[in-house]
């Protein structure tokens, strides 16, 4: 894998791990009775490539499960991505 590959798997690593841990904090912060993530800034890093983690996160800490925008969309959008990505990987090593 050259540079820009190793850049790109790293961002899509790190967009990921966050989403993950910020699905987490706002469990945390939503027991607690505490000030929470807005849903908009969930989107926006789901959005950004970080659906895979978003996914896992909302399995994980069982978090916005009940919402059907976040059930579905997620999941969804993470599938969008990796295939984006998938595709991208194909192309580049053509």
């Amino acid at each position: 894998m050259d540079h820009w590959g190793l850049m790109v798997f790293g961002y899509y690593i790190t967009i990921n791990l966050w989403l993950f841990l910020i699905i987490g904090l706002d469990k945390k912060r939503a027991r607690a009775h505490k000030w929470r993530i807005k849903e908009k800034s969930l989107w926006a890093a789901a959005l950004a490539g970080g659906a895979l983690g978003g996914s896992l996160g909302m399995q994980a800490f069982h978090h916005k499960t009940k919402h059907m925008a976040f059930r579905v969309g997620f999941p969804l959008l993470m599938l969008l991505q990796l295939f984006l990505l998938g595709y991208a990987i194909v192309q580049f090593y053509k």
